[in-house]
């Protein structure tokens, strides 16, 4: 079919479905290091794993060996919902921007949660209630995961748990609302509900918080109430997994059309959506079928890939969770709280981080300004309102499509749009108003959390 034909919405048939998540580890010739035991700098056993996460998930969160994992029958019948969410062609951005690059984004907010998180979110749920747990308890940054995870457990009727980044509870009063529709509780992280929470104020007072402190307050809770586990929506390696069915749908509809993107981009907090998006065109990297140029987008304000470093940390800022190796500002950095996105991990998944490590993707840290001009301007040519998380790609993707303007070179461009913004309005009247400012961190900000990194060898 001739490319200029393409449709404006590709959807798959609810039978082209993925019935299998794809596990990008299988094809890593250097696979991810180890989670490694806080107390004896061991590796993880299952365990030692399973005393904070749902048993199956531990075996995903472990397996390096198998590419290709099926997916529950229950879970398949869930994603019918909302699923095969749609592959969109950015004609009128296109167009817009007067470029000959042609620019595709795989849009995931068509569901009530508003973002991607629902694809593991679900899947976590079920495993959780095919153990026979009482609930989860969990963190959320700027809310979708902790509105997805809501959902979930209402499906599968389980107690929720949210501990919320204090400043994204504060700005995101209508996602908590969500979450409590749902059934949740939320709480504003860090609290005086956990120890963790109470150290965590007496050292930083008055701090809003991080996806750090919330992971610590969230583990103490489902380690210290019996019939609880903990479930974290971006990060781990099982996470990745269940989030691989964004790329797998995204590559079936391009290879009807005989569509091989160049350039794939996404944003990078902790690399659920990236991660997802990415997997199955990195397994054909990895396996020398295909090349690709992959760029992962994070804020400036905390640039983990960018300024951070490879080393062993632990996952949380109150240090009780495993330590990974990964690209990593320190447990104790907390962002700035003008970051208006929900993208404030220190950290980055270990997945990821190895592959960048090995020279397989590139990263690049954008200004929180002109993301949301980037935000405004995709608004308003593709009718869409991306969430703040989402329009760090979308930044790139533009910058990458005035480089083809610049060039006369006609590259595919896809990007993951992540889900909508309607909920982050707070942000995006800052930015009218221009009270907006980008906040990046000095190199003696980040080397005063560098020096707290812990002193980790192994063989």
């Amino acid at each position: 079919m001739d490319k200029n034909q393409i449709p404006y919405k590709i959807y798959l048939d609810e039978n082209e479905i993925p019935k299998q998540w794809y596990n990008v580890r299988a094809d890593m010739k250097n696979k991810p290091a180890p989670l490694l035991n806080p107390a004896t700098l061991k590796p993880m056993t299952a365990d030692e794993l399973s005393v904070v996460f749902c048993k199956e998930l531990v075996e995903q969160e472990l397996d390096d060996t198998d590419a290709y994992i099926d997916i529950p029958q229950e879970i398949q019948d869930f994603y019918k919902m909302y699923r095969p969410s749609p592959l969109i062609r950015a004609y009128f951005l296109e167009k817009e921007l007067d470029t000959p690059a042609k620019i595709y984004y795989k849009f995931e907010g068509n569901n009530t949660s508003g973002s991607h998180k629902l694809n593991s979110a679900i899947a976590q749920a079920y495993y959780a209630k095919k153990q026979g747990l009482k609930g989860v308890t969990t963190e959320t940054g700027a809310g979708q995961w902790g509105t997805a995870l809501s959902m979930a457990c209402a499906f599968f009727g389980l107690d929720c748990h949210v501990y919320m980044v204090k400043v994204s509870y504060e700005q995101k009063p209508f996602r908590r609302e969500v979450m409590r529709t749902y059934g949740a509780s939320v709480t504003p992280s860090p609290s005086t509900t956990t120890s963790v929470g109470r150290k965590i104020l007496e050292k930083h007072p008055g701090t809003t918080g991080s996806l750090g402190c919330a992971i610590s307050e969230a583990v103490e809770a489902a380690t210290t109430n019996e019939g609880y586990r903990y479930v974290l929506g971006s990060v781990l390696n099982q996470v990745l997994l269940h989030q691989s069915i964004i790329g797998l749908e995204a590559k079936t509809a391009l290879d009807k059309y005989g569509v091989k993107p160049d350039i794939i981009i996404g944003c990078a907090g902790g690399g659920s959506n990236l991660g997802g998006l990415i997997s199955p065109f990195m397994g054909e990297k990895l396996r020398g079928e295909a090349d690709y140029r992959f760029i992962a987008v994070e804020p400036a304000s905390c640039p983990s890939f960018t300024r951070g470093k490879f080393a062993y940390d632990f996952c949380d800022t109150g240090m009780v969770c495993p330590l990974s190796k990964m690209y990593t500002l320190g447990s104790g950095f907390i962002p700035s709280a003008n970051h208006a996105g929900g993208l404030r991990y220190h950290g980055m998944s270990s997945t990821l981080s190895q592959l960048y490590h090995d020279g397989l993707m590139e990263a690049v840290a954008v200004e929180q300004t002109s993301v949301f001009a980037a935000a405004e301007q995709f608004a308003k040519v593709e009718g869409i309102l991306p969430a703040p998380e989402s329009s760090h790609a979308i930044r790139v993707a533009i910058d990458e499509a005035l480089k083809c303007k610049e060039t006369g070179e006609e590259k595919t461009i896809l990007f993951g749009l992540t889900g909508t913004g309607y909920f982050d309005m707070v942000a995006y009247q800052k930015f009218n108003d221009g009270e907006m400012s980008d906040y990046i961190p000095s190199d003696e900000e980040l080397q005063k959390s560098f020096d707290e990194l812990p002193k980790v060898e192994i063989d």
